[in-house]
């Protein structure tokens, strides 16, 4: 469990970090805050569709009857 905690205390700063990277270089003329936004929302989304994926794997794996939690 730890190990999983650690790696996403990594892994999505360091997503940030490189997003926000690329659009500077990529995209000079965009301000500082236009490279903020635009990154937290990358790495937003792409937390929402690992949550989501990892739900649907629970559910599918774990669980035989969702309404009553069997």
């Amino acid at each position: 469990m730890l190990l999983t905690l650690a790696g996403g205390a990594l892994f999505f700063p360091g997503l940030f970090a490189l997003c926000t990277w690329a659009l500077r270089r990529s995209r000079p003329a965009w301000t500082d805050s236009d490279c903020l936004m635009i990154s937290t929302r990358l790495v937003s989304s792409v937390q929402a569709v690992l949550a989501t994926g990892s739900g649907i794997v629970v559910v599918l794996s774990s669980c035989s009857d969702v309404v009553n939690g069997s």
